[in-house]
């Protein structure tokens, strides 16, 4: 006797696919959680900072989030759910619209300035390797973090020939190859001196650089991300830029902190990132062994971002950054 078939057009009692309930019914665990994960990138910033800086500790990291998509889609796969599938769509998207941008490449040619920030660490074993590293950029301003009083002597010999306009505020310091005036360090409310001001008289126009250390942030157990001296100085770090009478403004230093950081909102709500406007990636440069975040920064205003790219790693903990800008 003929047996009845019924097999590949998805009806009947034995069909299969995207018509069986089951591909809709698993992963919701999965799709729940790919959910909460487009939740806490779309809502970043409403993330209270009141209990161990949360918020900011989740801003600090926020483009590595985006490693977990791959990681629930395999999931969804694996668990042949539909739900679980689509619903990865919804953190996919909010990445890509949040950190897409910098994904491609928006350097340009051309301009005159080229600067270099770098946090030398104050433990660097080779500071004349550093020191010669950087020159070789080609850089015409370097400003250097973590300058202690036994190596400030190696950098200021080093750099002398290249760079024979330079100033040191405590342990920052500012190396050009044009003039410079007006140089003084700059209050951000620390008791000692990690920030600095100096005017660059350059062949295009004067430039206002400013060279800052913010405070260091930890993460504890018992009290989360301490980073109330890191604000504090933020604050008074922008406070110092929005009084500036020059229109053309540099800001280079370790400010240990990202742009999605709204404790920077003082300096990043009236300058912009090099990176984000002329780099490729996200230039991550710290931990220079393996770079997580970009607490390393150039920013502007009053001129155009070029270029911005990392440096290869010194003897520091931190990656050097380097940008080129239009006057």
């Amino acid at each position: 006797m003929a047996q009845a078939y019924n097999g590949g057009d998805g009806s009947g009692t034995g069909s299969t696919g995207l018509r069986d309930p089951g591909y809709w019914r698993r992963g919701i665990v999965l799709a729940v959680l790919a959910i909460l994960l487009a939740l806490v990138m779309v809502l970043h910033a409403q993330i209270p900072n009141t209990i161990g800086n949360l918020g900011s500790l989740t801003e600090t990291f926020l483009p590595w989030l985006g490693v977990f998509i791959p990681v629930l889609l395999v999931l969804g796969f694996v668990r042949k759910s539909a739900t679980a599938v689509i619903a990865v769509l919804a953190p996919a998207i909010v990445w890509f619209n949040l950190f897409g941008g910098l994904l491609t490449d928006k350097t340009g040619d051309g301009g005159e300035l080229t600067v270099v920030t770098h946090n030398v660490n104050a433990e660097n074993a080779d500071p004349a390797g550093t020191a010669k590293d950087l020159a070789a950029s080609g850089a015409q301003v370097i400003a250097l973090e973590e300058v202690t009083g036994q190596s400030l002597p190696t950098y200021r010999d080093t750099l002398a020939d290249a760079y024979p306009y330079h100033t040191v505020q405590g342990t920052v310091g500012l190396w050009s190859k044009y003039p410079l005036s007006d140089t003084r360090a700059v209050d951000i409310k620390l008791g000692w001196k990690r920030a600095l001001r100096a005017t660059v008289a350059t062949p295009e126009g004067k430039v206002a650089v400013y060279a800052a250390h913010l405070p260091s942030v930890r993460v504890k157990l018992d009290s989360g991300f301490t980073a109330s001296q890191r604000d504090e100085s933020a604050d008074a770090l922008g406070e110092a830029i929005a009084d500036e009478p020059i229109d053309k403004v540099v800001l280079l230093g370790d400010l240990n902190g990202t742009m999605n950081d709204r404790a920077l909102n003082g300096v990043t709500s009236q300058m912009r990132s090099t990176q984000g406007a002329a780099g490729s990636g996200f230039g991550f440069s710290w931990p220079a062994a393996f770079p997580m975040a970009r607490i390393d920064q150039i920013m502007v205003k009053g001129v155009e971002p070029v270029s911005s790219w990392t440096l290869p790693k010194t003897g520091s903990d931190h990656l050097p950054i380097a940008a080129r800008v239009d006057l």
